[in-house]
């Protein structure tokens, strides 16, 4: 299994896990908002901007995300016995899926590029990054798995 493979695994692990546990979902995305705070350093005129951008396009992506869960999920573990026009048709609503998560990304830059400084920008790209990785690190240590 190859590095990405692990870390995308890893994080739909993470992910699955916080949906069936509702109340520490909500205080991952508590201490993400913190996080972010910290590490970009909004003013308060840019903040009033930011989060209200920030969670529509969280909702968004989440919303793209459970229907990738569904057709992964629900279609995927059984291509075996798909046939060739349904895998063809599978295959295709997870490009668009893809597409969808792409587009949602390029407005979500163009938005928060007219919102605070490339640079803020940029350190939010990072500073999610550096999120995840410390989520990754969490559910390792909590798992036993060390890292």
């Amino acid at each position: 299994m190859n590095k990405r493979t692990l870390i995308f695994s890893t994080l739909l692990l993470v992910t699955m896990a916080m949906h069936a546990q509702g109340p520490i979902w909500e205080r991952v995305k508590t201490l993400k908002v913190a996080f972010i705070t910290e590490r970009i350093d909004l003013t308060s005129e840019e903040a009033q901007q930011f989060w209200p951008v920030y969670n529509e396009h969280e909702e968004t992506l989440e919303r793209i995300r459970k229907k990738e869960r569904f057709e992964l999920f629900s279609n995927i573990s059984n291509a075996q016995n798909l046939t060739n026009s349904e895998s063809e048709i599978l295959l295709d609503n997870i490009m668009t899926l893809q597409q969808e998560k792409l587009k949602a990304e390029e407005s979500f830059l163009l938005k928060m590029r007219k919102i605070i400084p490339a640079q803020k920008v940029l350190l939010l790209l990072k500073a999610e990054e550096d999120f995840k990785k410390q989520m990754i690190h969490q559910f390792r240590k909590r798992k036993g798995g060390g890292g």
